[in-house]
């Protein structure tokens, strides 16, 4: 565990907190008004989730693979919501069963995963046919002058925030298996240029359970 990790858990919320009042806590409330039945949200991070799930949510399952971050997350659930589980485990190897979930969440994760479309089976594999993936990503813009800017300033971005701003996300969710049923692009609050692209939206697992060799690849890659 290196000094770097613990300092980014230990400042992550001072780090989140002008972003949070300028439209990321708003961006949060939104898409976890509707999370029902059993959730699993990835890469809890230190908890800024946790008031925003509401009364529908019977069962809640946070994972998180950082131990520093795991330790504030634990105390944060212990005062806001003791029923919900929490569990040390990577997006790219989930310690469930396939078809376990209702709703996968996913806020500012698959940017900083170490295997993105790997990460994206994982939750395609533990939803239920049908189930929904909600997610608030930053990722590569559109613009191409944009992106080589991304491009230009990745390595900065992983030395301040531990992540990637130019994963093309939307795509890697697509081409997972869900379909994509809403999308709102818009910009991180408070961030600078070249991490503000970001899309607010949701996706569904296939209604089908996925095929033999598929989860034999998937079960091969585990």
């Amino acid at each position: 565990m290196s000094l770097r990790t613990k300092i980014f858990a230990l400042t992550y919320d001072r780090q989140m907190g002008k972003a949070e009042k300028l439209g990321m806590r708003a961006f949060r409330e939104r898409l976890l008004a509707g999370a029902a039945g059993d959730v699993i949200e990835i890469g809890a991070g230190t908890g800024l989730n946790l008031p925003c799930y509401g009364p529908d949510v019977r069962s809640l399952t946070m994972t998180e693979p950082s131990p520093p971050m795991l330790r504030r997350l634990e105390g944060k659930v212990r005062e806001q919501r003791p029923s919900a589980t929490v569990l040390r485990a990577p997006a790219e190897d989930l310690p469930f069963n396939d078809h376990s979930f209702d709703v996968a969440v996913s806020t500012l994760v698959l940017c900083g995963v170490d295997d993105q479309p790997r990460a994206l089976r994982e939750l395609r594999r533990v939803l239920r046919p049908g189930g929904q993936l909600v997610f608030i990503e930053h990722l590569r813009s559109d613009d191409p002058d944009w992106a080589r800017l991304q491009d230009r300033m990745n390595w900065l971005n992983r030395l301040v925030v531990c992540c990637d701003c130019n994963r093309p996300t939307l795509d890697s969710i697509q081409q997972a298996g869900f379909t994509v049923t809403q999308v709102e692009h818009t910009a991180l609050p408070n961030a600078p240029k070249f991490v503000r692209p970001t899309v607010v939206g949701s996706a569904t697992a296939p209604a089908a359970a996925p095929s033999p060799g598929e989860r034999s690849a998937t079960a091969a890659e585990r």
